[in-house]
């Protein structure tokens, strides 16, 4: 029978505690939400949406095209243009999504013939970029510079190094000074992706290789989404201008693939100008994220020390992990629940993301929810 082996899979997800399933969220939730990546807010803010509006209303509800074609608009360039001043890099080109954003930057920047160095606890973009790349693949260990260092010393000719900058299940830091030394010693180049860094690190929000000193290198490349910080959708890249170029040439998921809807390159420009205008709303995200780590652990919980905006708390196993979210539902809270696959280490947690518009009367009622139903 067609497709008969999908039967057995299902079945060996039901058994392990890891059937998915999608629940359309409505338009009003009385749910406390600290799942969804709004880290600063502007999902809903006004400005945002009728920058969003507006973009629709001029340019029409499609991009119409690739981007070669039809599908680059004067917002666009827009739009990149005021994303590499902010984030301190020569270049940027919009993606319209941060996914493919990942898959251009890693398979045009990593041909046959070279290296590329990914971090094991990678987002799964970055990872299935570095399958789809022609280049030599080796994976090594979390956070670790000396072990990039090594892996670099075992090839000659090009590489790269790629890395989440904010590692999305945990929230920790990757090493990015480290990182760059590495590759600088064998003249490679570093690829990061700054999805949870833009918005939340560095001054103003600019993102963590601002932070780290990296902004506007010429061995630096960044991706990033829209679709967080900036509550729209989309992804970017920004780097050298000759990277950028080579990437419109190169990259397939630019080449191929439907432009930005208008809508999102307008939201996303207008989350931009506001968080340039408002910069302490990055510091905010940071602050609220501190405070959830520091109740949750003095309420006895194994939550992991943010250095953004994610704090993730410990589960027992998958399925007391997923038990956990919906009695924390039923609740009135909204939590993330990350599980096999989607963690490398395969320890389950529920995924708490801190936003710079909760308040403090909020964050006790989320630690308190959490608390009462843990297993």
């Amino acid at each position: 029978m067609a497709f008969g082996w999908i039967d057995e899979q299902a079945e060996a997800r039901r058994r392990a505690g890891l059937v998915r399933t999608l629940r359309p969220r409505p338009v009003d939730s009385a749910l406390l939400d600290l799942a969804s990546n709004d880290y600063l807010g502007l999902a809903h803010h006004p400005e945002v949406t009728e920058g969003a509006a507006r973009a629709a209303r001029t340019w029409g509800g499609g991009s119409t095209g690739s981007r070669l074609v039809t599908g680059t608009t004067e917002l666009h360039t827009e739009l990149e243009r005021e994303l590499a001043a902010f984030c301190g890099f020569e270049a940027a080109l919009v993606f319209s999504s941060g996914y493919a954003a990942n898959l251009a930057a890693v398979t045009a920047l990593g041909p046959h013939g070279s290296l590329i160095v990914s971090d094991a606890g990678n987002h799964a973009s970055l990872i299935d970029g570095c399958r789809l790349a022609r280049g030599e693949r080796q994976v090594v260990g979390h956070a670790d510079p000396e072990a990039v260092r090594k892996a670099l010393a075992t090839h000659r000719g090009p590489a790269i190094v790629v890395s989440d900058t904010v590692f999305s299940v945990d929230g920790d830091r990757a090493p990015l000074a480290g990182l760059a030394e590495a590759c600088r010693e064998h003249g490679a180049g570093l690829v990061v992706d700054d999805a949870h860094g833009l918005g939340v690190l560095g001054d103003g929000g600019r993102g963590a290789p601002y932070a780290a000193g990296l902004a506007g290198a010429s061995d630096v490349v960044v991706t990033a989404t829209l679709s967080k910080s900036l509550g729209s959708q989309g992804g970017v890249v920004l780097g050298p201008a000759r990277v950028i170029d080579h990437l419109v040439n190169a990259a397939r998921t630019f080449i191929f693939d439907t432009g930005l809807a208008p809508a999102a390159a307008g939201a996303a420009l207008a989350a931009l100008r506001l968080l340039v205008r408002e910069p302490e709303r990055a510091a905010r995200a940071r602050a609220v994220a501190a405070d959830l780590h520091a109740r949750l652990t003095a309420a006895g919980l194994e939550a992991v020390r943010p250095d953004a905006a994610v704090v993730s708390v410990r589960a027992p196993s998958p399925a007391q992990a997923v038990r956990w979210a919906a009695d924390c539902r039923t609740a009135g809270l909204a939590v993330g629940c990350f599980r096999p696959p989607s963690v490398p280490d395969g320890i389950s947690r529920l995924r708490l993301t801190a936003r710079a518009d909760l308040s403090g009367t909020e964050i006790e009622r989320a630690v308190r929810v959490i608390g009462e139903t843990r297993p």
